[in-house]
């Protein structure tokens, strides 16, 4: 690998359930464990490499093989709430 080429720290993903989805809300939280917090029925407050962050439902939780959470958040997702 070339120094110019760029290293992707690849790892697992989850997508932020819909509100009413109880199954993907239990393994989400499950998943995340100390790292995420339930915010009322729709968001999830997930603890970042570069702090805390507010995923909504579409969103994308990524654990890197590094063991650090990233939030990818979709179109008009919880980019706009990130704290």
């Amino acid at each position: 690998m070339s120094s110019a080429s760029a290293i992707f720290d690849h790892g697992a993903a989850l997508r932020v359930p819909a509100p009413e989805d109880s199954f993907g809300w239990g393994a989400l939280m499950m998943w995340l464990g100390e790292a995420g917090r339930r915010l009322g029925a729709a968001c999830v407050r997930v603890s970042t490499a570069t702090g805390d962050a507010v995923a909504s439902p579409g969103d994308w939780i990524v654990l890197s093989a590094s063991g650090e959470y990233h939030v990818a958040f979709s179109a008009g997702g919880g980019a706009a709430l990130h704290a």
